[in-house]
């Protein structure tokens, strides 16, 4: 499986770069969004990769950060979402506003994606509810373990990051609601509401973490009808 790549822009196209990686060209396909952050032609790029594999086609597709290609890979769960669609939303709303409107059930803006009907738009929010924690919180980690690197080359997967205690000791609570504070105020919540939420769920679970507590902030933080 191929999961990232870094290399020369050759070429772009209207849905797609050419990528040299060592003198081997890589058609990358990309949504609108993430072709227009992209550099010009002849400047170095890194993008991570999902390959599609089909029996008379090999496609690649290219994010620049794994929250873009994590809810690319969930869209591709979603009965009649494909490859084109998944970009579509993704192009429209980017990784956070996928995240924002599916939390907040705002199907409608799903449906603002070019080629998504209602029933498709709905069965996205219904089907990738539960899935909004945990993906939130992969992208505050992921931001964080990524910041402080200029060079885009020097994009990496996030690893283990080091133990200042033993590995399975687990992050300090702050910690936790520090995540889930950023994850709310990245979906669109005020800081203030986000914070007592997170404080809310925090007193009610002290050992939650972090996708637990955006979970239960979440929970608090619905309209209540």
């Amino acid at each position: 499986m191929i999961g990232r790549l870094a290399g020369r822009i050759d070429y772009r196209a209207a849905d797609h770069v050419l990528l040299d990686v060592r003198g081997v060209g890589y058609l990358v396909y990309c949504s609108d969004r993430t072709l227009r952050a992209l550099p010009g032609v002849g400047e170095h790029v890194a993008l991570y990769t999902d390959l599609v594999v089909r029996e008379d086609l090999l496609q690649l597709f290219g994010f620049t950060t794994l929250l873009e290609k994590e809810w690319h890979r969930l869209l591709l769960s979603v009965q009649g979402v494909g490859a084109k669609a998944s970009l579509a939303i993704l192009g429209a709303l980017g990784p956070e506003g996928v995240g924002r409107a599916i939390a907040l059930g705002d199907w409608n803006a799903v449906k603002a994606a070019k080629g998504i009907g209602p029933k498709t738009a709905q069965r996205v929010v219904n089907e990738l509810k539960d899935k909004v924690p945990e993906v939130m919180a992969m992208g505050v980690t992921a931001v964080a373990a990524t910041a402080p690197a200029q060079d885009e080359d020097d994009v990496i997967e996030r690893a283990t990051p080091p133990a200042q205690t033993p590995a399975a000791t687990p992050a300090p609570r702050s910690d936790a609601q520090a995540e889930a504070l950023s994850a709310l105020t990245n979906l669109g919540y005020t800081p203030g509401d986000a914070a007592s939420a997170v404080a809310q769920a925090a007193s009610d679970d002290g050992q939650a973490d972090t996708p637990a507590l955006i979970r239960a902030a979440l929970r608090l933080l619905a309209p209540k009808g």
